[in-house]
Formats: structure tokens, sequence, C-alpha cells
């Protein structure tokens, strides 16, 4: 008797289960304007840590920080109509978080009070102390104090920096976006954003070095 020819098919016991699609932003961003609420909710969840982040860049006050990142998210959800993908989500959001950004910190200059409240803010002490856990090796009171000291010049030398270099610099060294992806959230040519991380990256390196060549010698 002749063995049937093997077959294409396999036993439905032995197939492995198709896996679910991951939804990328821009079909999120599809299933929004279709009026799919929970969408911009996944949206949301998945970059506010990285909004508040960047905005807490240009703004110290941490109250002030949630409101812009919230006007952000209601900005772009008035915008995705004209989201088209022709570049990333997230590029096209921190674009919209800068510029909201910048126009919280113009109408806040108009009250001088405000505007100091703001810049100073409350948690510089936190800040502060993630560079400090970024800095230290060996927490001894020499190390501690180092990485304070430098933390400090670090902040200072950012707080100083002009708002676009600022701005350029997060972008690249925080944010961790490409040189393409900063010059389209800053809308300017890939040059310019050259030249401002290299500028802001010499200013800081200015206000850091004289502390590290006091560390000569010492360990970390």
């Amino acid at each position: 008797m002749t063995a049937p020819p093997p077959s294409d098919d396999f036993p439905a016991s032995l197939s492995t289960p198709p896996t679910p699609p991951i939804d990328t932003d821009f079909q999120l961003v599809e299933r929004t304007v279709a009026g799919d609420q929970r969408a911009y909710e996944l949206l949301v969840i998945k970059y506010q840590r990285r909004i508040e982040r960047l905005i807490g860049r240009m703004v110290r006050d941490t109250d002030l920080v949630q409101d812009i990142a919230q006007e952000t998210f209601i900005r772009a959800y008035r915008a995705l109509h004209q989201f088209r993908g022709e570049a990333q989500f997230y590029t096209w959001l921190y674009r919209i978080a800068v510029n909201t950004a910048k126009k919280a910190l113009l109408d806040m200059k108009r009250n001088p009070v405000i505007y100091e409240g703001a810049m100073r803010g409350s948690d510089d002490g936190d800040e502060t102390s993630r560079f400090e856990r970024e800095l230290i090796s060996e927490e001894t009171p020499e190390t501690v104090l180092a990485a304070r000291e430098i933390a400090q010049a670090v902040n200072a030398a950012m707080e100083a920096l002009p708002e676009d270099l600022r701005q350029a610099v997060t972008l690249r060294e925080i944010e961790g976006l490409s040189y393409e992806e900063i010059a389209t959230a800053m809308e300017c040519p890939i040059g310019t954003v050259r030249s401002r991380i290299f500028r802001a990256r010499e200013a800081i390196s200015a206000r850091v070095k004289p502390l590290l060549s006091h560390q000569t010698g010492k360990r970390w």
C-alpha cells in the first residue's frame, strides 16, 4: 500500500499561535483619529514621563512642568489629524512640547515673580541627586562632595545656556534623539543642531574642567 504524500497542513496542536500585532505609534494615531480614545491614552502613558523630563529642563517648577505637559498632549490631540507619519511621532510630539514650553515662558515673563519661581523651582536638590547617583562610585565624604560640586556646576552651566542651546543638548544627551530628529523637533537645519550642541558642550565643559582638575589622583 502506497503511503499518502506528505501534507503541508500541520495539525492544529502543532501550529504556533499567531503573535498579536503590536500597535505602532502611527497606528495608535490612526485609531485615535477614528474615535478610539483609549489609543490616545496609550500614547500619553508611553510618552508622558519623557515629555515631562524634557519640559523640566526648561521649567524647573514641578507643578508648571505637569501643567505644560498636559497642555502639550491637549495640543497634540487637537492636531493629530495633521500628523502624516513623515517623522517619528515622538519627534513631532517633542516639537509641540518645546513650542508649548516656550509660549508658557514668554507668558510668564510678563510677571517677573512667577517667572523667577518657575525657573528656580523647588526640585534643584532632586536634580542634583540624580547627577550624584550617576557620578559616585565610592561613597566617601570626598567623592560625595566632589560629585555634588560637579552636579551643581553642570546644572549651573545648563541654566546659563541660551534657550536654543539648552534645548538642543537636552534632546541629544538626555533624550537620546538623533541629529535628524532634533532638527525636525527644533525646525532647523542639521548643521545648526550640530553647532548648538557643540557650543553647549563647550560651555558645560568649561564649567566642569576646573573641578575635574582638582580631582587628579583621587579615586572615583
